[in-house]
């Protein structure tokens, strides 16, 4: 490991300063970015330590929730309010990583959490996300735990995160302090980029720009399902995950969000395929309908194959339990 600086930082405003530096990071429960540093794929000339903040607490604000940065999952997955009202976001923090690491892992890094593709963890194989133009060696590679949808030329990475698929379905807003001091939010759609000709740029975060809270508007659909199949019951990143928030009006579909895990570079939500199912009676043809819209785009690269047929299969099942 490199050397670096460490600096604890005593409120928003020095941390922002500290991180607008060059080479500077921030860091909380350091769970994805210590592994990072361990293998040289990052290498920050400084540390600033965000967990002093005042960043840790969940309250209720406008009927909704707020959650700070630093809240860490196992407390985001335990809280009543949350298992209540939102128990797909419950639901899928428990279905990531172990125990050990939800206790010291946090909204805000959970959020930021970069790729598990194995190329872009080797730095002796050409990454574009790790090394802008040397190439994507997954491209021809092994490809199991890639993406399908949302892919370019120059990256088939996929997002790790399961909370964030939940958060996209329950319309989130991820809130963002700059250095100059100006707050701004965004919605999950428009806070991660895809990965088009720039893939190392993952978000629309700056230099200095630090996460401190993520809101969470009253839920608009009591039925919520998040359902995760991977290649061993924990411990393990999803080959396809669905998270679904549904609300039912005299038999037909009144509301319908539905986020996706382990099939795009960022969490995906595809707008058409909530239209399709809003206002609809609920039915085996309407929820494979709803699968073809999902996968129209979609582009396999060999080893990720399967992951259209398990689409196929986990999204009807998913929509059957929340619409039952």
């Amino acid at each position: 490991m490199r050397p670096f600086d460490y600096l604890r930082a005593d409120d928003t405003t020095a941390a922002c300063e500290a991180g607008f530096d060059r080479g500077a990071a921030f860091i909380a429960g350091g769970t994805n970015i210590l592994d990072l540093m361990k293998l040289e794929v990052m290498a920050p000339e400084k540390l600033v330590d965000v967990t002093r903040l005042g960043l840790d607490r969940i309250e209720e604000e406008d009927g909704g929730l707020r959650i700070g940065a630093t809240v860490t999952n196992s407390d985001l997955a335990a809280n009543m309010r949350v298992r209540r009202h939102w128990p797909v976001l419950s639901r899928a923090l428990l279905a990531g990583a172990s125990g050990q690491l939800r206790n010291k892992a946090t909204t805000g890094g959970n959020l930021l959490q970069r790729t598990r593709c194995p190329y872009f963890y080797d730095t002796d194989t050409p990454c574009n996300k790790r090394s802008p133009g040397e190439g994507c060696a997954a491209l021809g590679g092994e490809t199991r735990n890639h993406a399908i949808l949302g892919t370019s030329e120059h990256c088939i990475a996929l997002h790790p995160s399961d909370m964030a698929v939940a958060l996209r379905a329950l319309d989130a807003q991820i809130e963002v302090q700059s250095p100059e001091g100006k707050r701004r939010a965004y919605d999950l759609d428009n806070f991660y980029c895809l990965p088009g000709d720039t893939p190392h740029i993952e978000t629309m975060l700056e230099p200095g720009d630090l996460i401190t809270s993520v809101f969470l508007p009253a839920p608009k659909g009591d039925r919520q399902v998040y359902r995760k199949v991977r290649d061993r019951a924990s411990y393990a990143f999803a080959l396809v995950s669905v998270a679904a928030v549904i609300r039912m009006e005299e038999g037909k579909i009144a509301h319908a969000a539905i986020g996706f895990g382990g099939l795009a570079p960022q969490p995906w939500r595809d707008i058409e395929v909530d239209a399709t199912l809003t206002g609809a009676t609920p039915s085996a043809a309407l929820f494979e309908k709803a699968a073809d819209i999902l996968l129209q785009g979609a582009e396999t690269h060999g080893g990720d194959d399967f992951k259209i047929p398990l689409a196929r299969r986990l999204l009807p099942a998913v929509l059957e339990e929340a619409t039952a």
